[in-house]
């Protein structure tokens, strides 16, 4: 019993009301008043903030550019794509150069009977395969990318034929040809422009396609301000399908750059050649690199 008696007393002390607080008398000053010990937070935990009436505006310090629409050049024709900064830069494009019988023989011979290869360059050091298979005819060697292509005088009968048959509608000569496969869409070129020294200046290159079609694409040389920025450069994209034959003349290689980047959908082979002029290396000159030429002076 004294158990219960003593829950009870326990039980009735906590229902006791706690004595009421005396009001104070006068109010008292704000810098006066007790500091709480868990103040309220101010809002977002960054104390008192004013809310500006009014949004302002600032202009970006760099204009805001476009990037330029790529163009594409796809019906035959002659295109002047720049006139500046080293002179008029022209295509001239000429699908169905080969009839689709002509292209399906002559990929077939060609991708059968050439002695094709594949090509290791030096890139800041470094040894690196080509991705795609290569030769090259012509009286004297070949260098880019820091690796040489000897001189080959034993051209193929079908290339012999193919040449004369392109100088008669471009009006120019050659004496040397490269030969590209690009086995499937994997294989391609990077960016790059036909400037080697041993290739004069401003060379005419004829580039004939054979086999599946893969995007030819070019862009021009942003100007020096730009600190070799291509994002805001003029772009163009032509498609080059079997049996089309493609000029690049006048300042093309001075300034446009031009690649055929690889491509992750099915493709199948591809043959490139491409005509040239070669020269021999300037006295005093590393073979493969670029050498600027002026115009004689009168």
């Amino acid at each position: 019993m004294s158990d219960k008696r003593q829950r009870v007393r326990v039980q009735g002390s906590w229902a006791k009301p706690q004595p009421k607080q005396p009001r104070p008398s006068a109010a008292v000053p704000n810098n006066q008043q007790p500091k709480s010990a868990n103040p309220a937070p101010a809002s977002w935990g960054c104390g008192s903030q004013k809310t500006p009436n009014t949004f302002e505006f600032h202009q970006p310090t760099k204009p805001i550019r476009d990037v330029p629409p790529e163009k594409v050049i796809e019906h035959a024709g002659d295109y002047e794509i720049s006139h500046a900064p080293s002179g008029v830069s022209r295509l001239r494009l000429l699908p169905g150069f080969l009839s689709l019988e002509e292209a399906d023989w002559m990929f077939s011979k060609l991708l059968a009977e050439l002695p094709w290869s594949q090509k290791t360059n030096i890139r800041q050091g470094d040894a690196y395969e080509e991705p795609r298979l290569t030769c090259w005819y012509g009286e004297l060697p070949y260098t880019y990318a820091r690796s040489t292509m000897a001189a080959n005088n034993q051209w193929h009968p079908l290339l012999l034929t193919i040449r004369e048959t392109v100088e008669q509608v471009s009006r120019c000569s050659f004496n040397s040809l490269l030969c590209n496969l690009y086995r499937d869409g994997h294989d391609s070129i990077g960016w790059h422009s036909d400037d080697e020294a041993t290739l004069g200046d401003k060379p005419t290159i004829a580039s004939l396609s054979l086999g599946d079609t893969r995007v030819f694409s070019l862009r021009k040389q942003p100007p020096p301000e730009e600190n070799g920025d291509y994002t805001y450069v003029e772009r163009i994209r032509v498609p080059l399908s079997h049996g089309t034959l493609l000029l690049m003349e006048g300042a093309t290689q001075d300034d446009w750059q031009h690649q055929v980047a690889k491509e992750y959908h099915d493709r199948g082979p591809r043959i490139n050649l491409t005509f040239r002029n070669i020269y021999a290396e300037p006295e005093g000159h590393r073979p493969g690199t670029k050498l600027r030429f002026t115009a004689e002076q009168p």
